[in-house]
């Protein structure tokens, strides 16, 4: 108790306090004042409401009868609206008008005496029923709408189906009339004879095409005058009319024999009757809007003697409402002049309670505080952080102060922090110049990639070469033993051009000659075209440009990869000779793969094994040893459950143990370095393995090595290659195979 007494008295010297007591006296005053007014206004108004009861009730009935000729206005605006914009305002107008006329009628039931109640009654029954008949035409008009756009639908339809009807049918008269007089059905083909084409067949086909053009014409015709009808009782006749069109139409068609212009014309005719009689479209749409049409008529006739009552009514209101009127007009200036000497004496009071207040407590006790607060913060704010705030009191201003000097010293604590952001500036700097370096770093690495391409298309140019030379040979002497064989079938020909018949020993001489030639020029072709896909595949390797998965016969990559990397080696080794043997399992098939990437692997492979066995033959040589040693390559695959393998085996050196795990590191290399990169393996590894296949080393150091590769049959989903974009080309660009045939390898 004495803490709540404590704090209640502390309470007084707050500004809050102060200000809630300042306030308090002054809503005092301004509740007097407002008690004085409204005794002194609520006498006036008294007298008043009895006078504006009854201008009140007289103005309402004057609007009841102005807003029920405008909704009867309104209503046949409704009916002969073209569009729904249109339809939308007026509606706004009759939802305004009935809005109106609701205020009207309950502002008359609020004012009206017991005597005048019957009539307002009667009033809002014929308002009641005025708005009931413009609600159900405002319902009709939506489905008016919609009955109107399915009935230009119609019309459309009905408009293409006689098109095509003229299309298919005028075509056919002219037609079956043509071949009926002259015979013929197809121009450029003999006539057919007349007893044919003149038959009683015929003619009857010609005049039953004549009677659906001409029954078309009539179903057209009165489908079209349906939408000029406007009584519903005419539509029922004209039913008629068009379902005896459709008889007619019908036993035509039967009579005409099956022929694509019959189907065509059933399936149109069948879509015209169904437009016309089917049920809620063609006539029982056209009838169902005329009986609509009908329907509002007589709802806007009954709407106009509704109206003449309810205004009847509404000008026995006024005559009743005026003479209640002058009654209570003297009875308002009597309390206007009670309140004014009160009135007057409150304002005095407070004007003086106002000037006390803004002397004694806002100017000596707030303003002046502040003042000295708006000083220290703006000195804070040129950045004197040192200064210190010192607010003497107990209020809200002194609290002010306070919070000024946790300011003060938070401001100090961020300009430390700010100190330490620069420094984490200045380190990311340091990093990105790092990043910088790295970034140089790669793009290094990517033209040491470059260069290990360029030196691979270097070292196929020869192997290319020769490749080429073997279609090249072929073309020549195929084409100096064609020509022979050319000479020797003329001569042939000239001996039976003197007038002897050839013998049969000519004939099968000129056959044989002309199978031969045929051969000869089948074989030039093949090597002509074997020529040019070498030379594709060298541009297509040259340009570096990605392969996309195909499906690929593996034997055939294999072997061809495997000569042009013996060709290769031959050409910087004239003295190098290979046995090249070959197990290949056909039932290996194709494959889908790259197959640029997955030659390459080929091509890497088969010349690192030419040079490991043409190194272990030039040591053998210069030791006296070489006699007995033939560098010898065995190529084979082996198709498996779900997988191919590879094998690439060759004589030569061997791999060291302390070394085979390392041949497919980046940059790592046993050849000298204007040899090679060390890239050749880890490229060929990640694109077998990008095949979602891997490859095994079985090596004997001094004896053999075997690399073992496996692919899936099936391919998995493509993924982008783990390389940087510099290199993205470069690791694409392999030795693609040429579709030539081997059928010389020198």
């Amino acid at each position: 108790m004495s803490n709540r007494l404590q704090r209640l008295l502390q309470a007084r010297y707050r500004i809050s306090t102060q200000l809630y007591a300042a306030i308090g006296g002054a809503v005092a005053l301004t509740i007097a004042a407002s008690l004085v007014g409204w005794l002194s206004f609520s006498s006036v108004g008294n007298a008043q409401q009895r006078v504006n009861t009854s201008s009140l009730e007289t103005t309402a009935a004057f609007e009841v009868a102005k807003h029920s000729s405008t909704l009867e206005t309104a209503a046949p605006q409704l009916t002969a609206a073209a569009n729904q914009a249109e339809v939308d305002q007026v509606t706004a107008d009759i939802e305004q008008a009935r809005a109106d006329l609701e205020k009207q009628l309950a502002l008359l039931e609020e004012t009206a005496d017991e005597a005048g109640g019957e009539r307002i009654q009667r009033i809002r029954g014929h308002a009641e029923r005025l708005i009931s008949n413009i609600e159900a035409i405002n319902g009709e008009v939506a489905h008016a709408f919609v009955l109107a756009e399915r009935r230009e639908v119609m019309r459309n339809e009905l408009a293409t189906l006689r098109a095509r009807l003229d299309n298919t049918l005028v075509p056919a008269i002219d037609d079956q009339l043509f071949y009926t007089i002259t015979g013929y059905r197809i121009l450029g083909f003999p006539p057919a004879p007349e007893w044919q084409h003149f038959s009683e067949t015929e003619v009857a086909r010609f005049r039953h095409l004549a009677d659906l053009q001409a029954n078309a014409n009539i179903a057209t015709q009165l489908m079209a005058s349906a939408f000029t009808l406007s009584d519903s009782s005419t539509v029922e006749p004209l039913r008629e009319r068009f379902e005896a069109a459709q008889g007619r139409v019908n036993r035509s068609l039967s009579a005409l024999p099956d022929s694509i212009t019959r189907a065509i014309l059933v399936e149109i005719f069948a879509e015209l009757f169904n437009l016309g009689l089917a049920e809620g479209t063609g006539l029982d749409l056209i009838t169902e809007g005329l009986q609509l049409a009908e329907r509002q008529t007589a709802l806007l006739g009954l709407n106009g003697a509704i109206v003449e009552e309810l205004r009847g009514e509404a000008g026995g209101l006024v005559s009743a409402a005026e003479a209640r009127t002058q009654q209570a007009t003297d009875a308002s200036a009597q309390a206007i002049a009670r309140g004014r000497l009160l009135l007057l004496a409150i304002s005095i009071a407070s004007v003086i309670g106002a000037v006390l207040i803004a002397w004694l407590f806002v100017g000596r006790s707030l303003l002046r505080r502040l003042q000295m607060l708006s000083v220290w913060m703006r000195r804070m704010a040129g950045g004197e952080l040192e200064i210190q705030a010192e607010i003497g009191g107990r209020d809200e201003v002194a609290e002010m102060g306070a919070a000024l000097e946790v300011f003060r010293r938070r401001s100090l604590e961020a300009q430390r922090l700010d100190m330490v952001e620069r420094l984490a500036g200045e380190l990311q700097g340091k990093n990105d110049e790092l990043e910088k370096v790295l970034g140089d770093l790669q793009r290094a690495q990517n033209q040491i990639v470059m260069r290990e391409k360029l030196a691979e298309l270097g070292q196929l140019t020869a192997g290319v070469a020769h490749e080429i030379k073997n279609p090249l040979n072929f073309v020549m002497n195929f084409s100096q033993v064609s020509k022979e064989l050319l000479e020797e079938l003329q001569e042939t020909i000239a001996e039976g051009e003197e007038g002897e018949a050839l013998t049969a020993d000519q004939r099968s001489l000129v056959e044989e000659i002309s199978q031969d030639l045929s051969g000869n020029l089948e074989r030039i072709r093949t090597h002509g075209n074997r020529a040019n896909r070498i030379v594709q595949d060298m541009l297509a390797m040259g340009r570096g440009g990605g392969g996309h998965r195909q499906f690929t016969d593996i034997n055939y990559l294999l072997d061809e990869h495997a000569r042009l990397a013996y060709h290769s080696a031959r050409a910087t080794d004239n003295e190098f000779q290979l046995d090249l043997k070959e197990d290949f399992d056909q039932a290996v098939g194709e494959i889908e793969v790259v197959a640029q990437d997955i030659g390459r692997v080929f091509l890497n492979m088969v010349t690192n094994a030419c040079y490991a066995t043409n190194e272990k033959r030039r040591e053998l040589v210069e030791s006296g040893n070489g006699a007995s040693y033939m560098p010898t390559v065995w190529l084979a695959t082996k198709r498996d459950d779900g997988q191919i393998q590879i094998y690439i085996k060759d004589n030569g050196k061997g791999i060291p143990s302390d070394i085979v795990d390392k041949i497919f590191n980046p940059f790592f290399t046993t050849k000298p370095t204007d040899q090679g990169t060390g890239l050749g393996l880890s490229i060929c590894n990640d694109i077998v393995r990008q095949h979602g296949g891997a490859i095994a080393v079985n090596t004997e150091p001094g004896e053999f090595t075997e690399m073992a590769i496996t692919l899936p049959l099936e391919a998995p989903p493509e993924t982008p290659a783990p390389q940087a974009d510099d290199d993205k080309e470069t690791a694409a660009a392999a030795a693609q195979p040429s579709s030539a045939d081997s059928d010389s390898d020198d």
